[in-house]
This record gives structure tokens, C-alpha cells and sequence, in this order.
């Protein structure tokens, strides 16, 4: 009862602060824009709470630098956004051109200043994703991205991507890695919801400098370890390892057998 009274009051609320922005984005300059989502972000997490039972705490935001930097966060559930809508100021965000089908998405998108790239990857994707990021970064904004470019199930991992490690290079941007446990309560875009207290934390920026391989490891290593003892922690069990899932680009979905084998975190 409790999941489907928040999932009307979501759409309800979606549709409305969905016309909402729309007609900000008719006004000069973004901040109509960004309060018009702000606003949207903040009234979901409060339902979310008093209707479907989840809180959601943020935890470590003494590790967000005060100026412009990229946060790279692992991606369980639609309520992601939220949290980072509602409580990091200045704000841009990496999307895929998914987002663009849904009606006047496409212009909140562009009025935002969101970072829209082909959800197929490539080498033009790449090339659009620095353009973009670019412009962001020269405007001194935070940059949202989630580098698996999927929604995770918990205790599952995609391969990360490497167009953070781009964008931190090509701009000299801090990277902060977010690991969450939302997905134990709110699992990717399903209906029912689980009561209980949520955590998304951002964790120590990694130094500037690291090549490639190694920044995409630590990356991953950093964002998947905290992630599993947020996991183990909501669940009231031992931490294990996500199991890597493949994802099939030519069919857009996941490939459900792979090699990885959960086991416990020493």
C-alpha cells in the first residue's frame, strides 16, 4: 500500500514539475530551471520517506570540493538523482539521448545545460561528451556521471567507462566517487519500495594524475567496496564482491551469465 501511494504521488508530481520546467526553461539564464528541479528532487525524497518509508541519509559531503569537480557514483535506482539534485549546488549532469524521447525532456535538458550523449557509445560520443563537458566545466559546475552507463541491481557491476577519466584529464577536475545502497530499498526502477534508512556517501576525491588503467581501477575498486559494505550493512550480512554483468550493445540488454564469482571482502 505504502509503495503504491508514492509511485502516484511520483507521477503526479513528475508530470507537474515536468510542465513546471518546461515553462522555466522559457526564461533567460538556467536558475528557473535548476529551482524548478530542485524543488522536484527535494518534495521526491520527502515522500519517499513519509509515504514509502525509505529515508535517505548523504553522508561524507566533506569530501565535495567547493568548486567545479566530477562525481563519479554508482547507479542503483531512479531515486539517485534526487539526492544529488537536492543537496549538491551547481549542478550538471552526463545523460543518455534516451531522455530526449519523452515529451519537452529534450528542452529542460538543453535549458539545464545537461551533458547529452549517445546512450551507444563510440568515438562520437566521446567527441560530443568532451564538447559538452567543456562548456560545463568552463562554467565552474559540478558534473554528475555514472560511469557504468546502467542501472545496477545490487550486488551487481557493469564495466566502467572511461569518459570520466577523459573529462577529469582533459579539465584538471577532482573526481569524487559516491557508493550507494539505495537499490536495497528503491531497486532500480521497480514499483515496490522496502522501508528503511538509505545511505549515499561521498567518498575522498582520487588524486589528480593517475594514469588511465590505474585511476579506472582505483575507480572501480573504491566505488564497489564501500558500495558492498553498504550493501552487507542494509542487509545485516557479510560484504561480497558484485558480480560483473556484461552488457549486449546491439540488443540494449544485459547479459545474464559472467565469470565473476561473489565472494566475501577481506
Amino acid at each position: 500500500m505504502r509503495s503504491a501511494l508514492f509511485n502516484a504521488y511520483y507521477w503526479v508530481l513528475s508530470i507537474f514539475y515536468g510542465l513546471s520546467a518546461a515553462l522555466a526553461a522559457l526564461a533567460p539564464g538556467r536558475d528557473a530551471v535548476t529551482f524548478a528541479l530542485r524543488l522536484y528532487s527535494r518534495r521526491m525524497l520527502w515522500a519517499l520517506d513519509r509515504l514509502a518509508g525509505v529515508e535517505v541519509q548523504l553522508k561524507g559531503q566533506e569530501n565535495l570540493p567547493a568548486g567545479p569537480c566530477i562525481i563519479a557514483a554508482k547507479h542503483h535506482s531512479w531515486g539517485d538523482g534526487f539526492v544529488m539534485f537536492a543537496h549538491v549546488d551547481n549542478l550538471s549532469f552526463v545523460t543518455g539521448d534516451h531522455l530526449e524521447k519523452f515529451p519537452l525532456v529534450g528542452a529542460i535538458l538543453k535549458k539545464f545545460g545537461a551533458i547529452v550523449v549517445d546512450s551507444c557509445g563510440g568515438p562520437e560520443a566521446r567527441e560530443a561528451l568532451s564538447k559538452s563537458a567543456a562548456q560545463v566545466a568552463a562554467e565552474g559546475r559540478r558534473i554528475l556521471i555514472y560511469p557504468e552507463g546502467h542501472l545496477a541491481a545490487p550486488g551487481e557491476r557493469f564495466r566502467y567507462r572511461t569518459g570520466v577519466y577523459h573529462m577529469s584529464k582533459d579539465f584538471c577536475l577532482p573526481v569524487v566517487p559516491v557508493a550507494t545502497n539505495l537499490g536495497c530499498f528503491w531497486r532500480q526502477t521497480e514499483k515496490q519500495k522496502t522501508p528503511g534508512v538509505a545511505t549515499v556517501e561521498l567518498l575522498p576525491p582520487l588524486p589528480l594524475g593517475l594514469e588511465k588503467d590505474v585511476f579506472m581501477a582505483e575507480l572501480e575498486r573504491v566505488v564497489e567496496t564501500r558500495t558492498n559494505e553498504l550493501i552487507a550493512e542494509a542487509r545485516g550480512a557479510p560484504a561480497r564482491e558484485s558480480v560483473l554483468v556484461e552488457w549486449d550493445g546491439r540488443k540494449n540488454v544485459p547479459i545474464e551469465t559472467k565469470v565473476v564469482t561473489a565472494k566475501p571482502i577481506p
